[in-house]
């Protein structure tokens, strides 16, 4: 068995503070740190996504410029390339980090398989190319993009668990609903 972690969108502007702060975001990145320190070893792959967007547009319609944002598929401006907010929150350490994936990259994107590699390599060709098969899913947001990331997973064939303590989420009640749906589709909810 072939065994990653994906450490989803643990970034400055989704963590306290930021442009679309989560309550728990900085724990989230501190949490993640420790686990990967307590396991070194126990993961053959490593992935980190950010969201990576364009700063001279709207990024297909993902950032509300004619009107106030819904927060369900239009935000705020956020993660745009090379800021601060998209940065890594500092607390989240890095160093076992094999893959960095950038994602929306003037599109909307929610899941990690729709990022690549900064040298254009597609997240699900390096899963195939790495024959994974189990992929413990971390990071921010719950109701958004851990969900469409573990829901990708699994609909890729892949075991797939969520480390709920590893999580945060936008809202009690979609967070809640987004782990009931992921567990309907066959994903563990299990504790770090």
């Amino acid at each position: 068995m072939t065994r990653a972690l994906f450490i989803i969108d643990v970034q400055n502007d989704f963590t306290e503070g930021g442009a679309l702060g989560v309550d728990g975001g900085a724990a989230v990145a501190a949490g993640v740190s420790r686990y990967l320190d307590e396991n070194r070893g126990s993961y053959d792959l490593v992935f980190a996504s950010r969201d990576w967007h364009d700063a001279s547009n709207d990024n297909g319609g993902h950032f509300a410029t004619d009107a106030a944002p819904d927060f369900e598929g239009t935000w705020p401006v956020h993660c745009v390339a090379g800021t601060p907010g998209a940065e890594y929150h500092p607390a989240l350490d890095t160093s076992e980090v094999d893959f960095h994936i950038h994602k929306g990259q003037g599109v909307p994107a929610y899941s990690i398989y729709e990022g690549s590699t900064t040298d254009g390599i597609a997240v699900r060709d390096l899963i195939e190319a790495h024959a994974v098969d189990s992929i413990d899913v971390v990071g921010i947001a719950t109701d958004y993009c851990v969900r469409a990331s573990a829901l990708d997973a699994r609909e890729h064939g892949k075991s797939v668990r969520v480390l709920t303590d590893l999580v945060a989420g936008v809202a009690a009640e979609s967070s809640e609903h987004a782990l009931r749906e992921l567990e309907a589709a066959g994903v563990e909810l299990a504790h770090s």
